[in-house]
């Protein structure tokens, strides 16, 4: 179903039922949110005075404030009030396109990321609400027009129209939405629509990219009948360094409160997970451009987050019948920085200053020369040494954020996780041989917005995520690799509060914060 928004009517049946037998995602389509009367009109539908092709806008006042003026405050005040996210190497967004007071702060939440980014290029994934065709329709037009300018469409848009399975802008059977005589937008004559003609899909995501990017251009794909793989295949070949792909998409449609909850709850885990035979079956009316972003992301090794998750219950007040949305990010996880024959320098000198301190003697002041360090062992970073002895920890010290080089952060922690950590006695000469060593490099904490302890259990990400918490005064880390024994995310925010000296539930009360950081993680061979 395609309606972002919970009280819709139903289409009038203007094409065959065989046609309507193949779009389900009409039901529900009256998705708008009527501005008032005095808004002006939105800009004049097509330059005709001029030499670029202009697709007009067609849900100006509709989904979003026809004015200029209040349509840039309205998204002022959502991005206001939206929670900031870091999220480096952003590559994709999962955003909502209901009317603005329905998804728009959730839509908020995910596009402020994208302030201050060096963007080129964005390319927006639509699902065809209105129209019946094969393939991903590229429109035939130079830009697109809102209430707050002109977006050039890519360079890249018309080559891309010419591989298979992207298509020019079709003429195809379109069923008109119920809104269409109240659009802005002059209608075509009959039988001249298309699939970008009333797409509000894509037209809602602009005016929020005019707010938070400068200098961009956009690529806006309709996708139709067509395989989301094979749409993936051919953007893989297309979006650069400098692209972001967005995945237009609500969730549920018009179920009751909790029903959608559980049902949406089921999506955004599969979406997350990049499941893509599960996500296969779930409720979202923009399944294909979530499933393209899906197989991007996992030709490319991208990873996931939720930013957040709400439906139209949460923003109108109306529990009956409602509609999901959700904000996810895609991400290129940080490359491996440290090389093949630094990380055996730094296990090596992690062995002698372990031999050395467990016989009383001092610790290796380098072992190496100045000149035999790279960069990367010279640079200031954060790490833990973990020791284990047959599997079991043995000692575990580190600093969450750089105070000194790598390589002297290694010998310092490995001295302390052998001799000072309070949990266990210190090391013996004759325990030496038998203990593992593992390093962690850790990356700079970055905080971690929540809104609510199921809020935080939402954003966490286990296996992925070294986590700080903290609790007024009280501070604990876990390690990335603490999830392989504590897996369940409850649990693991409880023994994390204990580490801390709190109690196991104190994580969800007041003066909580929490930062996550990613490690590096690399060890002696077993």
């Amino acid at each position: 179903m395609s309606n972002t928004m919970p009280a819709g009517t139903r289409p009038r049946t203007v094409i065959g039922a065989a046609l309507m037998a193949l779009l389900p995602l009409f039901s529900g389509c009256d998705s708008r949110v009527e501005t008032p009367r005095a808004d002006p009109p939105a800009p004049p539908a097509e330059q005709t005075n001029s030499p670029l092709r202009v697709r007009a806008p067609a849900v100006a006042g509709l989904f979003y404030p026809a004015d200029k003026q209040v349509l840039s405050k309205t998204i002022d005040g959502l991005l206001e009030g939206a929670p900031a996210h870091q999220i480096p190497r952003l590559k994709g967004l999962v955003c909502p396109h209901a009317g603005y007071p329905y998804s728009g702060p959730t839509a908020a939440i995910a596009y402020k990321l994208l302030a201050g980014l060096d963007v080129q290029t964005v390319v927006i994934l639509g699902p065809s609400h209105y129209a019946l065709f094969q393939g991903a329709s590229v429109p035939n037009a130079d830009a697109y027009q809102t209430p707050l300018g002109i977006v050039p469409l890519s360079a890249r848009a018309r080559p891309l129209a010419r591989i298979s399975p992207f298509v020019l802008e079709p003429q195809c059977p379109v069923q008109r939405p119920e809104w269409w005589a109240q659009s802005s937008k002059p209608a075509p004559p009959a039988g001249a629509d298309t699939p970008d003609t009333w797409e509000h899909s894509i037209e809602v995501q602009i005016p929020f990219l005019q707010k938070t990017l400068r200098n961009f251009t956009i690529l806006p794909v309709v996708l139709g009948n067509v395989d989301p793989e094979q749409v993936a295949r051919v953007l893989a070949g297309v979006i650069d360094d400098k692209t972001i792909v967005v995945a237009s998409s609500d969730l549920s449609h018009y179920h009751p409160y909790d029903e959608a909850k559980a049902l949406d709850g089921r999506c955004v885990k599969a979406v997350c997970d990049l499941n893509i035979d599960e996500m296969k079956k779930q409720e979202a009316c923009g399944i294909l451009p979530i499933l393209t972003l899906m197989h991007l992301a996992r030709d490319k090794g991208w990873k996931t987050q939720l930013l957040d998750y709400r439906n139209s219950g949460d923003t109108s007040g109306d529990k009956s019948a409602v509609v999901g949305y959700s904000a996810i990010a895609f991400y290129e996880p940080a490359a491996q920085k440290i090389e093949a024959k630094d990380r055996q320098v730094l296990l090596d000198l992690a062995r002698r200053t372990l031999a050395s301190v467990a016989s009383n003697s001092a610790p290796p002041a380098a072992g190496v020369g100045a000149g035999d360090l790279s960069p990367a062992l010279s640079a200031a970073k954060g790490c833990f040494v973990t020791l284990t002895e047959h599997g079991a920890l043995r000692g575990c010290i580190g600093n969450i954020l750089p105070q000194e080089a790598l390589w002297q952060a290694v010998v310092n922690n490995t001295q302390n996780a052998a001799m000072r950590d309070p949990r266990f006695p210190p090391v013996r000469p004759d325990e030496v041989k038998g203990i593992h060593i593992e390093i962690s490099v850790l990356t700079e904490p970055q905080p971690l917005s929540f809104s609510s302890p199921e809020d935080l259990l939402n954003k966490l990400k286990p296996g992925q995520d070294g986590v700080v918490l903290q609790i007024g005064p009280n501070r604990a880390t876990f390690l990335p690799q603490v999830w392989e024994q504590l897996p369940d995310k409850v649990q693991f925010l409880n023994d994390l509060a204990q580490k801390a000296g709190c109690a196991p539930g104190d994580w969800r009360g007041k003066n909580v914060s929490v930062s996550i950081y990613h490690a590096e993680a690399f060890g002696e061979p077993e």
